[in-house]
């Protein structure tokens, strides 16, 4: 009932704990008492995790200034506190971010042109953006994205103790991103005719259905653990009928992977309705642009 405030409560008191302010942890933590069965292991567990901080606290505390000003900053205080003691480190992290991105723009327009290249690097940041944004909005830590020339691009962030349903919204947030990059190319292609455009709207929307193909560590991997066997015959027959539909074989990956996880036998304890909606729904849209746009793009850009 309680599971994403508890997820919030999670992420606040992590990164309490992570800026060494155990004292700000320990109040979070015990905020989830408040939401659990005083009789559950999950409230044993949160009870000696406060004890242990308020022993660590009380180690060290001398000579150690907390940043109890932080508190008046409510739900975004731990943001407060690794700004202002992380400022380094968040530079860092934003150097990997530009160089690794730097790097992956540099191979694609080697490999596939100026205009080309650049557009198809830029999809694939759109499409990790998505994901990022989805997991800072839960309140949850997450590193900026990196890419990796040739192969792909992934975003870090925290997925422990999240429950199944957050962690497929997270991965299907990248393909919805994705969908939208896919439909404004589209669009552009729609009013100007330049087929530069046609060709990086088929090429979103075949990037994307890739990645909600369900197995391994692809997007719709993740996503499809939060359904049961019912829900996955729904991903196999809406796969199967818009690969008849659009002649794309892609499509039909997404229905052959979730027709492999009917019998993974990994079918979570409480499936979850939204996410299926979630999923056949950006699977559709994707689909709906595919169709908009011509069988081979015009040759109208360089």
């Amino acid at each position: 009932m309680h599971a994403d405030e508890l997820t919030r409560i999670k992420a606040e008191a992590t990164a309490f704990e992570e800026a060494g302010e155990f004292s700000l942890a320990r109040d979070s933590w015990l905020k989830a008492l408040e939401l659990l069965p005083p009789e559950a292991r999950q409230a044993e567990w949160v009870r000696k995790h406060a004890e242990s901080l308020e022993v660590g606290n009380q180690t060290t505390s001398s000579g150690v200034k907390t940043h109890d000003w932080a508190r008046k900053f409510g739900p975004v205080a731990p943001i407060a506190i690794v700004l202002a003691k992380g400022k380094a480190l968040f530079a860092i992290f934003k150097l990997k971010f530009l160089f690794s991105f730097a790097a992956f723009l540099w191979f694609y327009v080697i490999l596939y042109g100026g205009y080309f290249g650049m557009g198809f690097a830029a999809l694939i940041l759109i499409h990790e953006m998505g994901h990022f944004i989805d997991v800072k909005r839960r309140g949850l830590s997450a590193d900026m994205p990196i890419f990796l020339p040739g192969l792909g691009a992934y975003v870090k962030w925290k997925a422990i103790g999240v429950p199944a349903e957050t962690r497929a919204f997270v991965s299907l947030a990248g393909p919805l991103a994705g969908w939208i990059a896919s439909a404004a190319c589209a669009l552009i292609w729609w009013k100007t005719g330049n087929g530069l455009w046609a060709a990086l709207a088929r090429a979103s929307v075949w990037l994307n259905v890739l990645n909600l193909i369900p197995v391994w560590i692809l997007d719709g991997g993740q996503a499809i653990s939060a359904m049961d066997k019912a829900e996955r015959i729904s991903l196999v027959t809406m796969g199967v009928a818009l690969s008849l539909l659009l002649s794309e074989g892609i499509f039909f990956l997404v229905g052959a992977g979730a027709c492999y996880r009917l019998f993974t036998h990994d079918f979570p304890a409480q499936p979850s309705r939204r996410v299926t909606a979630y999923y056949l729904g950006v699977l559709v849209l994707l689909a709906c642009v595919m169709w908009t746009l011509p069988a081979v793009p015009t040759a109208g850009a360089q």
